[in-house]
């Protein structure tokens, strides 16, 4: 499932009754504060600004290449042109050229797609499609062939299953409720206005004895208070219904659009060239941290300057499958990334040795995989969540760093991100991160599929500048580099508990670019 955070269904649910603004919604920070210092600009950053300044007169010796396993690249966007690996040996002839087994592969693939140039947008979670594995079975052999253990786990996720979709109900009926509402005073507004826009400051000069343009007006002001918009609003509807549409429908299954044999997981060659795909926001936003170019005077500066950006659309709206994350990951070591940024992540996962047997590839290959931890303000040491480091031979992969997200200001903690003393390993800026959208846009993005990619980003500088240090070092260096704090904290996922910042990971500290270059320059010598 995509990293980028969602507004928790709970505060969807109390969206009707109080505002939801807490203390840690307060406040903004600075635009792209995830390249400022903390002694500089008073916000707790990256220091990506000081790490450049500090290779001053320094030139990059090599140009690294990150793999983004996503929902695809908008590889068109005006602050990534320069910045998007190609394929050198691929003439568009449909013909396999450099003997990948990828036709026509010239900026990456996607393994979501069809031969026929289908895509597929939308799949279901693993929870509903393990239900309906377990359900066809039984129906095929008669529930009594299933083994005691399976006859109890489907009976486990049936009731899950159940749980989580009436939950979604419950908060869909909230919603659209809610939507009348907004939808209404929206359109009451805009004709005592007379125009289309309007701005919260005119929203509050608002004054009538018109009671019905009054409520309006506090609907809208109700609204923009707990941060969202008329459109974001019809965004949430939308996610919250194709979550029981697709995602938690164990009747819908679109595979059938790859074309491949999906139980078969030494399968390797099918998909398409498309690595843009039907939906790329997500995509396009954490490519955008690692690469968007510096000082060109669009938009942003991305962490790296010197980096090409491998696409590799794996992940649909809904849970990726096991089969296509091992695939892209070896596609990426196979056509020379450096780096692997995983913005995804799930609560099961069926085919998980063959994401391991992926991993150790990457491993050997001397390829360095940043994963970002997740957004259900989870303990990830206790709760399952994959993929992870933990390998089915009872080891850890060395080539992993998960990484949680972090905050501008003293409350340092994402209230959203996952965290684990014992299975996450850094925090990097995740909250209020302002990226690239689609259509050479840019906005506001949450969640730790924006606080992996910085580190990639960080990553990419110090393989750059450093190319004697190989991905076991730039993983030792990032993690020993990162600047510790040991206050208190609200914990993730906690109404009023803390817990000491420390306690959250296993550095206890948050990615500094600075620092990880100084670090580099001592190894070095």
């Amino acid at each position: 499932m995509l990293m980028l955070k969602r507004l928790a269904l709970t505060g969807l649910l109390a969206l009707a009754l109080l505002p939801l603004v807490s203390a840690q919604d307060a406040g903004a920070p600075p635009a792209v504060w995830y390249n400022l210092d903390y002694d500089r600009d008073g916000v707790y950053g990256m220091s990506v600004d000081r790490a450049y300044e500090a290779l001053e007169g320094r030139e990059p010796a090599r140009r690294i290449v990150v793999a983004v396993i996503d929902s695809g690249v908008d590889i068109t966007h005006e602050d990534l042109q320069g910045q998007i690996w190609t394929n050198d040996d691929i003439p568009g002839n449909g013909v396999d050229d450099d003997g990948n087994g990828y036709v026509d592969d010239a900026h990456g693939w996607n393994f979501i797609g069809g031969a026929d140039g289908l895509n597929i947008e939308f799949d279901s979670f693993e929870i509903a499609r393990e239900v309906a594995t377990l359900r066809t079975r039984a129906a095929e052999k008669g529930t009594a062939s299933l083994s005691p253990a399976d006859a109890e786990r489907l009976e486990a996720l049936e009731a899950e299953l159940a749980e989580s979709r009436a939950e979604l109900e419950g908060v869909l009926g909230t919603l659209t409720g809610i939507q009348t509402a907004v939808q209404a005073s929206d359109r009451i507004i805009r004709t005592y206005l007379g125009r289309d826009g309007y701005e919260t400051a005119e929203l509050e000069g608002i004054d009538t004895p018109d009671t019905e343009i009054m409520q309006a007006r506090d609907v809208l002001l109700f609204l923009g208070a707990n941060g969202l918009t008329v459109s974001e609003l019809n965004d949430q509807v939308d996610h919250v219904r194709g979550r029981l549409e697709y995602g938690y429908n164990p009747d819908f299954d679109p595979r059938s659009i790859v074309g491949d044999n999906y139980e078969d997981t030494s399968e390797r060659i099918y998909g398409n060239t498309d690595v843009t795909g039907p939906d790329a926001s997500h995509g396009t936003a954490v490519a955008g941290v690692i690469a968007a170019v510096r000082g060109n005077g669009l938009g942003i500066d991305g962490v790296a300057s010197n980096v090409l950006i491998m696409p590799i659309r794996t992940v649909p709206n809904g849970d990726e499958r096991d089969k296509d994350v091992a695939n892209a990951i070896r596609y990426a070591v196979d056509n020379g990334a450096h780096i692997i940024n995983m913005s995804f992540g799930k609560g099961y996962s069926p085919y998980k040795g063959a994401v391991d047997d992926a991993v150790r590839y990457a491993e050997e290959n001397g390829v360095l995989i940043v994963h970002a931890a997740g957004n259900d303000g989870a303990n990830i040491t206790t709760q399952p969540n994959f993929p992870n480091r933990l390998l089915g031979d009872g080891q850890e992969a060395g080539n992993w760093l998960e990484v949680g997200a972090s905050r501008w200001d003293d409350e340092l903690v994402a209230s959203f991100s996952n965290y684990g003393q014992s299975r996450v390993d850094v925090f990097a800026p995740g909250a209020s991160i302002y990226s690239l959208n689609l259509d050479d846009e840019y906005g506001d993005h949450d969640g730790t599929s924006l606080a992996a990619p910085l580190v990639s980003g960080v990553a990419a500088v110090l393989m750059a500048y450093f190319p004697e240090l190989d991905a076991a070092d730039v993983r030792r260096i990032l993690a020993e580099s990162a600047v510790r704090h040991s206050q208190d904290v609200p914990r993730p996922g906690a109404d009023g508990e803390t817990v000491g910042f420390g306690e959250l990971s296993i550095t206890g500290g948050i990615v500094n670019a600075y620092e990880a270059v100084r670090a580099a320059e001592r190894a070095s010598n």
